[in-house]
């Protein structure tokens, strides 16, 4: 009779373990579907270049993609990458730099553009308002977009090994980087990365794995570094953060950078977020303060904003910050939102995944990122 209950007991334990693993991969998948193998439509490349101004003119330029009440160019161009043996299979990326008619003489900082999960660059760009400041203060953004053949919902593949480590989506981003600035006048000692929910993942990929290119990093409503490796483990990320990965990931990249320089992050999350939860950025946050040397007793200052009143011209909820210095230079800034979800922070809210009531993140963003030129070596 024991027995007989103790077999029945073990069947019930395998039969509700079954279901709980199914029923992680299916939320897995809901979220992060694998990359579709359908065969893409050739897209013409295109034939016309547009006039550039004057600075501009020794650049080659693709034709100009309307933008509407923006005097900038707009440029839409194709990078192919290069296959690397027989396992490695030539892929194709479309990308879009805005050049502002509102152009310093000197060369131009750089802001690179990462969008998140079902999401297109004209999103990104409409949702955030990147250009519109890029307009007003002089600097130019480059955004690299998803295909479908790489992933069915556009998301980035942060969550992949060879990725985190400098591959596949990451080594894309970061020759297209590598192109845009040779071809433009662009300062490459001020080139910086940002991006949202999936492409905040992996603008921490690019920026850790790259930072002889990279200036300074923005996170908006991403995961801790490093962690992941499969679409159950990603979903586990999203959702939990990571205790294994936590160290692991930036020791590896401290002995694979002997010499790894300062990398100023900005780290803005939404405490209503369910889709990464906000233990995300607190993990973030151990993960570059580490790198960047801040230690519990450095310097750091504590920023609180209470709600707009009703009817406010500029509506956002409560949020707090805080800055991390190492002697006098901020390094690391931690902005946690009240109530926002799992959006873009002060964006163009009639543009899906950006929040109207939020402290304004692109400009935050921007703020950030001008403080800080990355040293070159003589």
């Amino acid at each position: 009779m024991l027995k007989a209950l103790s077999r029945l007991w073990w069947r019930g334990v395998k039969t509700i373990s079954k279901a709980q693993q199914t029923q992680g991969k299916k939320l897995a998948k809901t979220f992060l579907a694998k990359p579709a193998k359908a065969k893409r439509k050739p897209v013409k490349s295109p034939a016309k270049k547009v006039s550039a101004t004057k600075s501009l003119k020794s650049a080659p330029v693709s034709k100009t993609i309307a933008a509407p009440a923006l005097p900038g160019q707009w440029l839409s161009f194709y990078y192919t990458s290069p296959s690397e043996g027989a396992a490695t299979t030539r892929r194709r990326m479309q990308y879009w730099l805005y050049l502002p008619a509102n152009a310093p003489a000197t060369a131009l900082p750089l802001v690179v553009m990462l969008h998140g999960c079902n999401q297109s660059v004209d999103d990104f760009a409409r949702g955030t308002r990147m250009n519109q400041l890029a307009e007003r203060q002089g600097f130019a953004v480059l955004y690299p977009q998803q295909s479908y053949t790489g992933h069915m919902k556009r998301c980035w593949n942060w969550y992949n090994r060879e990725t985190q480590e400098g591959g596949g989506d990451a080594k894309r981003i970061a020759a297209i980087i590598g192109i845009a600035s040779d071809k433009y006048p662009i300062d490459k000692t001020r080139i910086y990365i940002a991006g949202l929910s999936a492409g905040a993942s992996m603008a921490s990929i690019v920026a850790l794995n790259y930072p002889h290119l990279i200036t300074a990093v923005g996170i908006h409503s991403g995961t801790v570094f490093g962690a992941g490796h499969s679409l159950v483990g990603a979903y586990g990320v999203m959702q939990r953060g990571t205790a294994k990965y936590l160290s692991e990931s930036i020791s590896n990249i401290e002995k694979k950078h002997i010499a790894f320089p300062k990398m100023p992050a900005i780290l803005i999350h939404g405490l209503e977020d369910t889709v990464v939860r906000p233990v995300n950025i607190l993990q973030l946050t151990q993960q570059f303060r580490t790198l960047n040397g801040v230690t519990a007793q450095a310097e750091a200052t504590v920023i609180i904003k209470a709600a707009s009143t009703a009817n406010s011209r500029h509506p956002h909820h409560a949020y707090k910050i805080h800055d991390y210095y190492d002697e006098k230079k901020l390094l690391v800034k931690v902005c946690e939102i009240s109530q926002l979800g799992h959006a873009w922070s002060g964006g163009d809210c009639a543009i899906r995944y950006n929040a109207c009531a939020g402290p304004d993140a692109t400009k935050m963003l921007w703020d950030f990122f001008r403080q800080h030129r990355r040293v070159v070596a003589s």
